[in-house]
């Protein structure tokens, strides 16, 4: 049966019941047969009223057969005047309305500039609402179907731009927390998608913020290798802490992080009683960080403080 049309009744020729068509009942020719056959034997069991009754039973099925129907509060509205609208309410900050309309202009308009037009606002309307999964899922199906578009360069910005701005939550906030210290996969991954933008697209006019995104993606990274040698360290667990360290000090190099990793690495070596690598990693620290806060007046290493919320 069609959606939101109601069912076609048809009168038994000689009787006073009304069957559903065969079509509509998917069955063969031999089950209606059947079937008309024990609606026969079911009338001579029935009184006159209950008999009179019937065909309002079957009225009031159909009736409310199309009331169910699914109503289209869009349906007689154009694409380009529901993607107006959707601008409309995404300017006021009514996101939810406007993500409503652009579904509707994605479907209605699909394989139209349009309709990707509408596929990169539902991301960004999306991702707005919080709904974080759902707007990458949008921008990843976008940059796989339209290598070509126009607006590529915007869909890596905004897919760089929602990882880099996932946060650590209330929690986090309130402890001053850093964004180092959670997982690093959305920092890698709004890293990889700001080089694509600034490698494919260099003359974008997204490319300078993303490429001091990237720096900061860069420092998040580092950093977050240090966390995790910090923790091995206080644990107790030194080969770890010294190989994380050396592992920051490596691939991050200029970053402000390399500091601490070196001071780490100067202590994970002394409590292994690795003299010769433990001076090698304060002479680098000396020379690279002359005042730094992890040398003392005579140049040795000495304990880092611990924020206020790190209980171990």
């Amino acid at each position: 049966m069609e959606v939101g049309k109601c069912p076609v009744w048809e009168k038994t020729k000689g009787q006073g019941f009304y069957t559903v068509p065969m079509a509509l009942k998917g069955e063969t020719a031999s089950g209606v047969i059947r079937q008309s056959s024990n609606v026969k034997l079911l009338k001579n069991t029935l009184s006159n009223r209950q008999r009179a009754g019937l065909p309002a039973l079957a009225l009031s099925m159909m009736l409310a057969a199309c009331g169910s129907a699914p109503v289209d509060e869009f349906a007689n509205i154009s694409p380009d005047k529901l993607y107006a609208d959707a601008k409309e309410e995404a300017a006021d900050g009514n996101y939810e309305t406007a993500i409503k309309r652009l579904e509707k202009v994605e479907a209605r308009a699909s394989g139209t500039i349009l309709a990707q037009q509408a596929q990169i606002d539902l991301a960004y309307a999306y991702y707005k609402t919080g709904e974080k999964a759902q707007a990458l899922a949008k921008l990843e199906r976008f940059i796989r179907l339209h290598p070509t578009s126009p607006a590529l360069d915007y869909a890596y910005y905004l897919q760089g731009l929602i990882n880099f701005n996932d946060d650590l939550g209330l929690f986090g906030r309130i402890a001053s927390q850093d964004l180092a210290e959670r997982d690093q996969q959305a920092s890698r991954d709004a890293y990889e998608s700001f080089k694509q933008l600034t490698e494919r697209f260099p003359s974008s006019k997204y490319a300078a913020d993303a490429r001091l995104r990237m720096n900061h993606v860069v420092n998040s990274l580092a950093a977050g290798e240090v966390h995790v040698a910090r923790y091995y360290l206080r644990r107790g667990a030194y080969v770890a802490a010294a190989n994380r360290a050396q592992q920051a000090v490596k691939e991050y190099q200029r970053s402000p992080a390399v500091e601490e990793a070196l001071y780490i690495m100067a202590q994970s070596y002394d409590k292994m009683n690795l003299e010769p690598l433990r001076d090698d990693a304060l002479r680098v620290l000396k020379q690279s960080f002359p005042n730094s806060a992890y040398l003392d007046k005579d140049g040795v290493s000495t304990a880092a403080k611990k924020p206020w919320w790190q209980l171990w």
